[in-house]
């Protein structure tokens, strides 16, 4: 839903509509047309993701105030029982980064697709450096699963196989508006280095137009690509992170958010069935014929077991 403009500012036809490229704290670049703004939303509220359209109020030839956001089509995000944390708004793709070495987390993978399973965007996994072959075997084992739920899983080499990996990326978000995530030593930044030859320069000049004063990893920020057959290529690169809290789902959205679940759902003995240790599950018997990943299922468990979780006072 998109916010009702402050009643401070009733000149809406002074409104200019952007994309909102860049976000630190409760400031924002906003992209109008070749031109960027730094913005502020009004008051504390900092409801506003990379990749919103906003309707924003100048108050310099390049500052502004953010008055509307345009009803979003998609929204990407975690949260813990205390807060939560938008990743980007508008989103057609996850592309999640994983790599031989250093060793992915299963854990968080599985929980940036039921992110994306809840939030209607499609997944895709990319398999970074395939060229340190010792570890390659077991890293295909192991995203061997993914696939099988339907994720597709792309094999990559920045080192040893550069061009084909950037023709690759190419083929992925051109006509897309795409978020690249994963833990911190998976080569995210190198790839995306690879697929927007300007990303350190284009993300020096927002580091400074925000003022951040922080290392340029620190933020979530825009690129736009070309455009594929008159749609606008966004790729969006989001800080790493070691945790993806999914509090806000509910064991209704969870369990419809495990693909392989979604057979056997409604097939339960008992129509109220939680999945956990009930006589007659239909999840717990297509876990005994190996249907379902005893990993996968410990997963749905310890995501219901977080979102009953409450802030104690």
């Amino acid at each position: 839903m998109a916010k009702k403009p402050s009643q401070k500012t009733k000149d809406h036809a002074s409104y200019e509509r952007g994309l909102v490229i860049a976000a630190h704290g409760r400031h924002y670049l906003v992209q109008i047309a070749g031109q960027k703004l730094h913005c502020v939303t009004r008051g504390k509220k900092s409801d506003v993701a990379v990749g919103d359209e906003v309707d924003i109020q100048r108050t310099s030839l390049d500052q502004g105030v953010i008055e509307a956001i345009a009803p979003r089509r998609s929204l990407l995000y975690r949260s813990d029982q205390y807060k939560s944390k938008m990743l980007a708004a508008n989103l057609t793709q996850l592309l999640i980064v994983v790599a031989t070495e250093p060793s992915f987390s299963d854990d968080l993978v599985s929980r940036a697709l039921v992110a994306s399973e809840s939030s209607g965007i499609r997944a895709q996994i990319i398999l970074n450096k395939i060229d340190v072959t010792e570890s390659l075997s077991k890293a295909r084992e192991r995203v061997a699963l993914y696939a099988g739920l339907g994720y597709p899983v792309h094999e990559v080499s920045v080192t040893t196989q550069a061009e084909a990996t950037r023709e690759k990326l190419r083929e992925l978000v051109l006509g897309q508006s795409t978020i690249l995530i994963g833990q911190s030593g998976m080569g995210k930044s190198s790839l995306i280095n690879l697929l927007i030859p300007d990303a350190d320069i284009a993300t020096r000049e927002i580091s400074a137009a925000l003022d951040t004063g922080k290392h340029t990893t620190t933020f979530t920020r825009l690129f736009q690509m070309e455009a594929k057959d008159g749609v606008a290529s966004h790729v969006i690169d989001s800080p790493g992170f070691q945790e993806f809290g999914l509090h806000h789902l509910s064991e209704g959205m969870l369990e419809r958010a495990f693909p392989e679940f979604r057979p056997h759902l409604g097939q339960c003995k008992f129509y109220n069935c939680h999945h956990h240790s009930e006589p007659g599950c239909a999840v717990l018997n297509a876990i005994d014929s190996g249907d379902i990943s005893t990993m996968r299922h410990d997963l749905f468990k310890q995501l219901v077991h977080e979102a009953a979780q409450t802030i104690g006072y």
